[in-house]
């Protein structure tokens, strides 16, 4: 348990170096598809990608904390391996991102899964700020920056509409993100996590695409009204 806490250590720190190291990632190159969709309507607006400073710091309080305080930890130690791997994926993927559209988003389709298996493993009750509450931001994220990569490749393909394929994607994180949260309605970091990235696209697209702006902020709505009425729920319950 204590070396898997230590490269738990080792790893998110490489995580969150890594963007100083690589290239500076603005969103896929349009370039790489057949149809060039210069500001893909699916893409929040910039200032929503800040919350990554957010997930580098608490997940490096979680591995220090985990480290110092839950070594031995069953409960802590549960969620470290399937963290490890996504943060391993994690820490190529910005290398990739820019010449390599399909396979980056395979690679954050599997940063995603190992996220949400770590989250959902995680105790509802045991160091709940330290230990699920970043799993929940990182998780809840992951789930939106994944719909974001499908819907760039299936705008960006042909397969659908540069509106069409933000439409769909959001129905998709949406449900995808309803069904977890109500799994861990204790935590309501996760939704409030998605909310953030939905009004994020709804801000960009305020100026270009109204309809896509209303479905994501009608979205945003659904997703904050079920996540405080199962947080409230499991509030009234236990």
């Amino acid at each position: 348990m204590t070396l898997r806490a230590i490269f738990l250590i080792l790893v998110t720190l490489t995580f969150a170096v890594a963007p100083f190291v690589t290239p500076p990632f603005t969103g896929y190159d349009p370039g790489r598809f057949p149809v060039q969709i210069p500001e893909p309507a699916v893409q929040p607006a910039g200032y929503a990608f800040s919350i990554w400073s957010v997930i580098y710091v608490w997940l490096i309080l979680h591995a220090a904390y985990g480290y110092w305080k839950r070594a031995h930890s069953m409960d802590w130690d549960e969620v470290r391996v399937p963290l490890i791997v996504s943060l391993l994926i994690g820490t190529v993927w910005l290398a990739i991102a820019g010449s390599f559209p399909l396979l980056a988003t395979l690679a954050i389709l599997f940063m995603l899964a190992t996220a949400m298996v770590a989250f959902l493993q995680a105790d509802e009750f045991y160091d709940r700020w330290m230990l699920s509450a970043p799993l929940a931001v990182y998780a809840g994220w992951l789930s939106a920056a994944s719909a974001v990569s499908v819907g760039v490749l299936l705008g960006g393909y042909g397969v659908l509409s540069d509106s069409e394929s933000a439409i769909v994607m959001m129905a998709v994180v949406l449900v995808i993100a309803g069904v977890v949260q109500w799994l861990r309605p204790y935590m309501p970091l996760y939704g409030l996590t998605v909310v953030w990235a939905l009004i994020g696209i709804m801000v960009a697209n305020a100026g270009s695409s109204v309809f896509v702006a209303l479905i994501a902020a009608a979205a945003a709505a659904a997703m904050a009204a079920l996540t405080f009425y199962t947080w409230h729920k499991r509030r009234v319950t236990v």
